[in-house]
């Protein structure tokens, strides 16, 4: 777009991406100015089994992209279930959002249901509890509960703060149990509840802002944007719409 002569910085048409600019540059595509960033959105989507997480998938398999309704934006995975895992998925349009719910400083436990084949005992899940080496791979603890036994298969609910690759498999098979269903039912506040398989909702942004701490990106500043004989928007504490603030609360 630039090559072809359709951005302009300031009023002046430019012909190389490098260039650094700041939110008081005003930008320009095809004589348009660019639109404020939309506010981070984050969605519900309770992934059925056999879809993976990615956008493609190098054996051609469904992907949870090519699942989701034609009316959703462009959006990201936080994080991800493997082929075989089901439940709680969260998505979002905004690319920071991901990376910071992703990491495990953030702290938020994902709470699991867990049916294994077997009869385990508080004793052999104990090794969960304080932590487990497995291949050379150090786990961390993990909140442990047996819910009940049901002939030759038992329900367990599991809560970790990581999510490595495969984890609560890899981890029950060192301690001789085999994961034969796997349902993520929430993922920190957000819960699974009564969503369907393959239904996408939707959270409120204020629930987004409250839960995240997070605010709509402030617009432009009104030097920058604002026209020749525009009225500016009353300070707050007057009438009239008001901005919202972008300092953290």
């Amino acid at each position: 777009m630039i090559e072809a002569g359709r951005v302009s910085v300031n009023g002046k048409q430019i012909s190389s991406p490098a260039l650094n600019v700041t939110p008081r540059d005003q930008i320009s595509v095809d004589g348009k100015p660019l639109s404020d960033p939309e506010p981070p959105r984050i969605w519900l989507y309770h992934k059925p089994l056999g879809l993976v997480s990615t956008d493609r998938d190098e054996k051609g398999r469904d992907t949870i992209y090519s699942a989701l309704p034609e009316d959703m934006p462009r959006v990201m995975s936080i994080g991800r279930l493997d082929i075989n895992s089901e439940g709680l998925l969260l998505l979002t349009n905004d690319g920071a959002v991901k990376r910071r719910l992703e990491l495990p400083s953030t702290g938020w436990l994902r709470r699991y249901r867990v049916r294994v084949n077997g009869r385990p005992t508080d004793e052999q899940l104990e090794p969960l509890r304080n932590g487990i080496d497995v291949e050379g791979e150090q786990f961390q603890p993990m909140t442990v509960t047996l819910d009940r036994q049901k002939g030759a298969n038992a329900w367990l609910t599991l809560g970790l703060r990581e999510g490595k690759n495969r984890e609560i498999r890899r981890a029950m098979g060192a301690i001789g149990l085999t994961v034969n269903r796997l349902i993520r039912i929430s993922y920190g506040p957000f819960q699974l509840g009564d969503l369907k398989p393959g239904a996408v909702e939707e959270l409120r942004r204020k629930v987004v802002r409250d839960q995240l701490g997070l605010e709509t990106p402030a617009p432009s500043k009104p030097q920058t944007v604002q026209r020749a004989g525009a009225k500016r928007p009353p300070k707050p504490g007057t009438t009239g719409p008001q901005r919202r603030s972008s300092k953290p609360r």
